[in-house]
């Protein structure tokens, strides 16, 4: 059976989506790569039902990539730093712990810093300003759960012997050939200008970025890739990915901070094969 062990919440996340995705993933995957790895659903389904022989995941996001290197590499010293915010959470703790500079953090620190943020701040957002501070509000939890450790010890089995890189999403182009299977599940495109939220990374990710995003896929396509990409039903990405094929899936979202923003909603999956 397979296992999707996400330690960490992601708004956007592919877990719930992945039973839809099932059908239009190729039938063999001997090399893949995630340039947006965000919670890594898709990649421990990946892991798992393909097991290719070559997986690179990376994202902008330092704090992210730092944490999924610590869980692949120093698991357990990972889980004793997250005991210890676990004994000590209380709301000024919570304040204290996010105005902490993560640079002047141990790698191990840096990584339990960033999923007790993540598991106790406002519906487990990960914002930034533009000077890349971590600034969403405490979240209104009870009793929290800080981590499982069984998913962390089980993710870091499926991370043994995979490339995990802070990098922008154009390098990949770099290390990809002819036949790889590469999934981008990009910062959606906004259906409302002002919902945007695209605020993951200091540089954000905005029109020109999706349009960059698409030249990509276009490039990597005439080199004979194989590509998925996942992105809101918008007119914009119609318009970048016209003469693909697109099909229409419905997702739940649990991370919204509106009770009806949670329902199911369309998004487009946009494939070359």
């Amino acid at each position: 059976m397979i296992k999707i062990p996400t330690f960490i919440k992601w708004a956007g996340g592919k877990r719930r989506l992945i039973k839809s995705l099932e059908s239009l993933f190729p039938k063999k995957i001997d090399r893949y790569f995630e340039p947006f790895l965000g919670g890594g659903s898709v990649f421990f389904y990946v892991k798992q039902k393909y097991n290719p022989g070559y997986i690179m995941i990376s994202d902008n996001n330092p704090e992210l990539i730092n944490t999924f290197k610590i869980v692949k590499t120093k698991p357990k010293e990972l889980m004793a730093e997250l005991s210890e915010h676990e004994k000590r959470h209380s709301k000024k703790y919570y304040y204290r712990i996010r105005a902490t500079d993560p640079k002047i953090l141990s790698k191990v620190e840096r990584a339990a810093r960033f999923i007790y943020l993540n598991k106790t701040c406002f519906n487990g957002l990960y914002r930034v300003n533009s000077e890349g501070q971590f600034n969403v509000p405490i979240g209104r939890y009870k009793n929290p759960e800080i981590f499982d450790g069984e998913k962390i010890l089980l993710a870091s089995s499926f991370l043994r012997g995979v490339k995990i890189k802070k990098q922008d999403f154009e390098k990949i182009e770099n290390f990809v050939k002819k036949k790889d299977f590469i999934y981008f599940d990009p910062c959606y495109n906004p259906k409302i200008r002002t919902t945007i939220f695209n605020n993951y990374t200091k540089e954000g990710f905005l029109e020109k970025e999706q349009k960059r995003l698409s030249e990509l896929f276009k490039r990597l396509d005439k080199r004979g890739c194989k590509l998925m990409l996942n992105n809101s039903n918008t007119a914009l990405i119609k318009k970048l990915y016209k003469g693909y094929r697109i099909k229409t899936v419905k997702c739940g979202r649990s991370i919204n901070c509106k009770a009806d923003g949670r329902s199911k909603i369309n998004e487009l999956v946009i494939i070359n094969y």
